[in-house]
């Protein structure tokens, strides 16, 4: 114990006075060192080292860094900068370590070790990182060289944020690092996906950028989460930045005129193609001293410029190994080059499938994307083939495999798609059966009481409710009544909810109908498919339009649509009995709304008004046998003509002949 003592002291003496030292033994062999310590004015040449070591710090004072950090501090303090502590966010203070880390090598740390006592350190606000209180502070926060100077008007800053989106990632001794293990290791813990920017190596230090808010503040939390193979915690700062400065150099006039040379040798006439593979090293450009990078704003934008004045029908773009790591340049391709049909962008940094979207307008049948980050993240081939057909319905070819042909419409003129037809029977017979199931169905659905509804479901009956899938909150919508019973297989991914949602029984089905809001069915939009006929079943489709009705009898604002899908077997006397029932519902479409409930039809279980006189009853049943309507539909028409015979047998067959006039009119 005495010998640890005397090495820690050893290793400080030159820095600090010692003024005590207690050393804490646990039952694993940890050691815990508490000290005091005082400043002094004495510096030991060398390289300071500013890490987290993985049990206790190195101590040795080093070298001019130390002097920089310690005059910085200084000047902070007679700024009035200071938070605390020894006047300052002091080179030590972002040593605190209040998160866990995740180890990179095989040699872990015991993150249950205890807590060190800092003497630079601040008071940590939990939930707060460094970067949103120098934020909130108004500082660029510190770190790397000018750490403490804020970003003012004219600082190498920019202003931050407010101007240029753009944030500066250091890396304190990255140098040590290889580049893909660092990257690797950033991105397997932030919780946010980003492209690194320009990275490069400064003295010890690793910098690269950033230009997206929520991505610097996932990377700043990185910090002293990640353990390197010699035990040491690699620490994250982040400050606000100008662009980095590639993306400010624009190409001189002279080098746009050997760009435009250049690309015209790379141009194949008679394939209208453009080959711009690797275009950086060019020999004619490098002879040139000519640096041409597509990844920087103003030389896409160059490039995509000589294209729209010089070769606007081109019909092939070859754009490989240039880097690309977005494609926010590229999209005016859709309209600069509309005739595009073949792109390569392999070998490229595109790393989200979501950079695609910036191009879905151009009519690409070939597209090259092997070799891209992107491709790594789908789970295999199919879902990778679906997501980039999503964005190029047209595509034959992809990463040069053939595609199976796309299954859509290729309709380049406007197309009149034809009516839609009536109702489809498959026979009279069946026909009657139908209407008179659905005439029944209806008058009781719509009615207050829906008990007497168990007559029409077998004992085994089961009824399932769906609505469309839908992102938004369901609350919001009319079909908010109708949402928390949905079965939506899209939507619903717990089977044991799926099963619970399915109502079996008659008895569960009716109670769960009686639970559903009252309604008004129109049953002129009534149109009826027949799907599946047999001596034993009868499967067809009913869809149509309805409201939903208040206490107080009025009907609601809103039209709704209904399709609903009955499967029945034969009951007594010539009846169906519903053996299973999917009930869909949805709103109404604009067409479907402007045609609904225009003149209200009798309900089905409606009588004729007995107040008839006797030449009005006897013209009533007159006009029933030779337009074939029921009773109730044919005093409508009459009364709507003002009881003229003949204006209203007009009315009639002319209607009849549009398609008008429902199938339910017709059941006697």
């Amino acid at each position: 114990m005495a010998g640890i003592t005397t090495t820690v002291r050893n290793h400080v003496h030159h820095i600090i006075n010692l003024t005590s030292c207690t050393v804490y033994s646990s039952d694993r062999g940890d050691f815990l060192v508490r000290r005091e310590v005082r400043s002094t004015g004495f510096m030991v040449p060398g390289e300071h080292d500013d890490r987290t070591a993985p049990q206790f710090r190195n101590r040795k004072g080093r070298g001019s860094h130390k002097d920089r950090s310690y005059d910085r501090s200084r000047r902070d303090r007679q700024r009035g900068s200071h938070s605390g502590g020894f006047g300052g966010p002091g080179p030590r203070s972002r040593l605190d370590d209040p998160d866990g880390d995740v180890t990179m090598s095989d040699n872990s740390q015991d993150s249950n070790s205890q807590h060190r006592f800092n003497p630079y350190g601040r008071p940590y606000r939990k939930g707060e990182g460094r970067f949103d209180r120098d934020r909130r502070q108004g500082k660029g926060g510190g770190g790397g060289r000018g750490g403490g100077r804020g970003f003012r008007g004219g600082d190498r800053g920019g202003g931050g944020k407010a101007r240029s989106g753009w944030y500066k990632v250091t890396i304190p001794h990255g140098r040590k690092y290889d580049k893909k293990w660092l990257l690797t290791a950033l991105e397997n813990i932030c919780t946010v996906q980003y492209t690194p920017v320009q990275y490069h190596v400064d003295h010890n230090r690793v910098h690269f950028y950033v230009d997206d808010s929520s991505a610097a503040n996932a990377l700043h939390k990185c910090s002293h989460k990640i353990t390197d193979t010699d035990g040491y915690k690699v620490e994250v700062h982040i400050n606000p930045s100008a662009p980095p400065s590639f993306l400010l150099l624009d190409l001189k006039p002279e080098h746009l005129e050997h760009l435009k040379q250049c690309m015209a040798k790379r141009f194949d006439g008679s394939q209208q193609a453009l080959d711009l593979n690797n275009i950086r090293t060019d020999p004619d450009l490098v002879s040139q001293n000519i640096e041409v990078i597509l990844n920087r704003k103003t030389n896409m934008e160059a490039v995509i410029k000589i294209i729209e004045e010089n070769i606007p029908e081109l019909a092939g773009l070859n754009m490989s190994n240039n880097r690309i790591h977005k494609l926010d340049e590229l999209a005016e391709l859709v309209t600069k080059v509309p005739h595009l049909k073949t792109l390569n962008l392999s070998h490229n940094e595109l790393k989200s499938d979501r950079e695609l979207d910036k191009v879905k307008g151009l009519k690409l049948v070939e597209l090259w994307l092997n070799r891209n980050p992107l491709c790594d993240l789908f789970k295999d081939q199919a879902s990778y083939i679906s997501a980039v057909r999503q964005r190029f319905p047209r595509l034959l070819k992809l990463d040069g495999h053939d595609l199976p042909p796309p299954i859509g419409f290729d309709v380049e003129t406007p197309t009149t798609i034809p009516p839609c037809k009536g109702s489809c029977f498959g026979s009279d017979e069946i026909k009657a059966h139908i209407l008179r199931f659905l005439q029944q169905y209806y008058s009781i659905y719509d009615s207050g009481d829906r008990q007497p509804l168990l007559d029409a479901y077998h004992d085994g009956a089961s009824l399932s409710l769906t609505t469309p899938y839908s992102t938004q909150n369901p609350s919001r919508s009319s079909l908010g009544e109708y949402h928390k019973d949905t079965r939506n297989l899209k939507r619903l991914k717990d089977s044991t909810v799926r099963f619970r949602l399915l109502k079996h029984t008659r008895l569960n089905v009716v109670a769960f109908l009686n639970e559903l809001p009252k309604t008004q069915h129109d049953i002129a939009s009534f149109t009826v498919d027949v799907n599946t006929y047999t001596n034993t079943l009868l499967s067809f489709t009913v869809s149509g339009v309805f409201k939903e009705v208040a206490v107080d009898g009025k009907s609601r604002d809103s039209t709704m649509a209904f399709s609903r899908v009955f499967i029945t077997v034969p009951a007594g006397n010539s009846g169906l009995c519903i053996v299973n029932d999917q009930l869909f519902i949805r709103m109404a479409t604009t067409e479907e709304i402007r045609r609904a409930f225009v003149a209200p039809a009798p309900t089905p279980s409606s009588s004729p008004v007995p107040t008839l006189t006797a030449p009005q009853q006897e013209m009533l049943t007159a006009f029933s046998l030779k337009s074939g309507m029921n009773l109730e539909w044919s005093q409508k028409c009459l009364q709507d003509n003002e009881w003229d015979f003949n204006r209203a047998a007009a009315i009639f067959t002319q209607l009849k002949t549009e398609g008008k006039v429902p199938d339910v009119a017709f059941i006697k």
